[in-house]
């Protein structure tokens, strides 16, 4: 990390540089929330079917994938200062844009764009996350990723108070932006400017055959993150139906499984920090991934409602480290720069964020619920396992 620690400049100190970057990664979480907050009044507005609201919003992974290559190839060029600046705005932007459609061809296309910047921005600010993580000798990773969970409350808390007092998602959208630039502006100063450092260590890899095997080690950690995020994935759409369905919890009681997940994966990424620079990453994956497989167990077997709660605050322990812990150990690759590791992870993990949901779906289709939720707990043995052989 000395290359990376020596770019940034003296008048930055570590305990700013690590202000702006949480700063920047609360505004990206909570620019996020703030969307999902008003997809049901959107639905509304436009009269839109479950069947047709779920094809609509397979938009939003479309433009994700699209972004991945290029996200990672435009790192390398500008840096990731000038990348997160550009593309958090362009996020704002876009997110008030989701507001303004007016049919479900706009809603698509802004979808799309939506995505898009999001996944630039998620690129970038863990390239940022990084160069700061850089500058400690203990992990601060996971602790950033707290920060946009954080920040996922906040927004799902304003998101109630607009529905509440029936202001439209496009003034909602706009109070967002407003709060976005002005973190954006105060963050800006404070950032690593990495463009040369990232563009020279690139450019140290020059032949294809070359690059490939340097992406062989990263295809260890992109796996992982595929097993962690397709439990993570299945979570967020599966959990309140599995209480729906299986546990039969009361109509008022049906989220609380999800709100289980949500507050534990938040409240793990704080501690996860602390937890690996006292015992290891490979360590703390191997007890992400043990927590992630026991609390689902637990679930799946003891399918009643308190048991299934305390299930699911595993299931959240559990998958609230991997991610930070992987995306930190990409991003200190000796032999590519950060931004186009943490591109290659990203690209792996989020497969398994994308193909997780309907993999449940068609296990639950062909046997049971608890049956596909078993598949997820296996999902989690496969993070032990993968974690235990890897050399980390």
């Amino acid at each position: 990390m000395t290359d990376t620690i020596t770019a940034i400049k003296p008048s930055v100190t570590r305990k700013t540089l690590r202000i702006a970057v949480g700063v920047l990664f609360f505004m990206a979480g909570l620019c996020f929330s703030s969307w999902a907050s008003r997809i049901a009044t959107i639905q509304q507005t436009m009269g839109l079917t479950d069947a047709a609201l779920g094809a609509v919003l397979f938009s939003l992974p479309v433009g994700l994938m699209l972004s991945l290559p290029f996200s990672g190839w435009i790192i390398t060029k500008i840096g990731s200062k000038k990348l997160l600046l550009g593309a958090i705005l362009v996020y704002g932007i876009c997110l008030i844009s989701l507001g303004l459609a007016q049919n479900t061809f706009q809603l698509i296309i802004c979808l799309v764009c939506f995505g898009f910047s999001s996944n630039a921005v998620n690129i970038a600010v863990n390239t940022q996350a990084v160069a700061a993580e850089g500058m400690y000798d203990k992990p601060i990773m996971a602790s950033f990723h707290g920060l946009w969970s954080l920040a996922g409350f906040t927004g799902a808390g304003i998101g109630t108070v607009m529905i509440a007092n029936r202001i439209d998602p496009f003034h909602h959208f706009i109070l967002v932006l407003v709060i976005l630039a002005i973190g954006v502006a105060i963050a800006s100063r404070y950032l690593h400017n990495d463009a040369g450092a990232l563009k020279n260590k690139e450019a140290a890899s020059v032949s294809l055959r070359e690059k490939l095997r340097l992406m062989v080690p990263l295809l260890t950690l992109g796996s992982i993150a595929f097993c962690s995020m397709i439990c993570e994935g299945a979570m967020f759409d599966w959990s309140v139906i599995y209480f729906k369905k299986v546990v039969a919890a009361p109509i008022a009681l049906q989220g609380a499984g999800f709100t289980a997940f949500m507050l534990t994966m938040a409240g793990g990424r704080f501690i996860a920090d602390w937890f690996a620079h006292r015992f290891g990453l490979k360590r703390t994956l191997q007890v992400s991934g043990s927590l992630t497989a026991s609390g689902l167990l637990v679930a799946i077997i003891f399918p009643y409602f308190y048991t299934a709660m305390a299930g699911f605050l595993l299931v959240g322990a559990g998958v609230s480290s991997v991610v930070p812990m992987v995306y930190s150990a990409a991003g200190r690759s000796k032999t590519m720069s950060a931004g186009v590791a943490l591109a290659a992870v990203s690209t792996i993990g989020f497969i398994g964020f994308l193909v997780g949901p309907p993999v449940i779906g068609f296990i639950a289709g062909l046997a049971t619920l608890r049956a596909s939720f078993a598949f997820i707990a296996v999902m989690g043995i496969s993070v032990v396992v993968l974690s235990t052989r890897a050399k980390l």
